[in-house]
């Protein structure tokens, strides 16, 4: 049994003294007769009890609405498991350039982002135990999902990004990296990293990269960068060198950082890239899982209220008082 809320619990010592006090207050209820004779056949007559019963009814429903508060609940199980400690966030690019279909599948072309997600989504499920965030950025940075162990909602947020949520004319690999940083900073971690995943260089934003980078050493953040795109095909499609990774960069961003940096040419170089980060990144620590919760606030909320509901209908009833 847990609470949810337990200092809520601290009123229930309010209710003895509220007890008190209700029944020390004003003098007793009385008749005023001209002459004793008239209830001299009344003498028999025992004091009624309804108004204690009625007053016990009342407290019974106040003390159970103020548990109810308390959100108590049954953990119905638990496990322990072996766990990374790792948190991860995703910086996904999404700016126009990643639309270039200079991926090869099954002998068709398809884009850097559909690859992308593709790969990451596969990642994603190979890591249950960690607590993963993504932010996407193209012009600006913002964060798509912050970090979770839910990763059911993760992927329904990575599915819901596209090209163009974000204006995609530019790319801002510093505003991307230090919004990643500030998912981090806080967290308790045995190992924190970042995965950049972009394929030009930064011509937009705020912050310079490599200051992130630095920024992200101090925090002790690993930042893995993946440079994506195909030269031959970006050649044979006639596009401009800018549709290219800025290798330098991201090489120097994962050297501040003491990172990786990868240079994914095709969708195999891409798998293999995660299945690389998924080797060096190992680290275990023991945590419990809790789930499966019963609920019992709606069951002292209904009973709280059906107590209150029979104390006004009794009272009004067979229970009735004199005013």
């Amino acid at each position: 049994m847990q609470f949810a809320h337990p200092y809520f619990l601290w009123l229930l010592l309010l209710l003895p003294p509220a007890i008190w006090l209700k029944g020390r207050r004003g003098s007793s209820p009385a008749f005023l007769y001209s002459s004793l004779k008239l209830i001299e056949g009344l003498s028999s007559i025992r004091r009624s009890r309804a108004g204690r019963f009625l007053a016990a009814l009342r407290w019974l429903a106040l003390a159970l609405l103020i548990v109810a508060l308390a959100r108590p609940h049954w953990m119905k199980s638990r496990t322990v498991v072996k766990a990374s400690g790792i948190d991860i966030a995703v910086a996904f690019d999404l700016s126009g350039s990643m639309n270039t279909p200079d991926y090869v599948i099954n002998n068709g072309q398809i884009s850097r982002f559909n690859v992308a997600k593709t790969v990451l989504e596969k990642f994603i499920a190979g890591r249950p135990d960690d607590r993963i965030g993504l932010v996407a950025f193209a012009k600006r940075a913002f964060i798509a999902t912050p970090l979770t162990l839910d990763h059911n909602f993760l992927l329904e947020d990575l599915n819901r990004l596209s090209i163009g949520v974000i204006d995609p004319d530019s790319t801002a690999i510093g505003d991307g990296l230090v919004t990643a940083l500030n998912r981090l900073r806080d967290l308790k971690a045995k190992s924190k990293i970042i995965i950049l995943m972009t394929d030009g260089g930064n011509n937009a934003g705020r912050t310079d990269p490599v200051a992130a980078a630095q920024a992200a050493a101090a925090l002790g953040v690993k930042i893995y960068t993946i440079g994506l795109g195909n030269r031959q095909l970006v050649e044979e499609m006639g596009l401009p060198a800018d549709y290219l990774p800025d290798t330098d960069l991201l090489q120097n961003i994962a050297r501040v950082t003491d990172g990786k940096f990868y240079r994914a040419r095709n969708t195999g170089e891409l798998k293999a890239i995660y299945g690389d980060i998924n080797k060096l990144e190992k680290s275990t620590e023991t945590i419990s899982k809790f789930t499966q919760y019963k609920e019992f606030f709606p069951w002292l909320v209904s009973t709280g209220l059906a107590l209150l509901l029979a104390e006004a209908g009794l009272a009004q009833t067979i229970l009735r008082r004199l005013p």
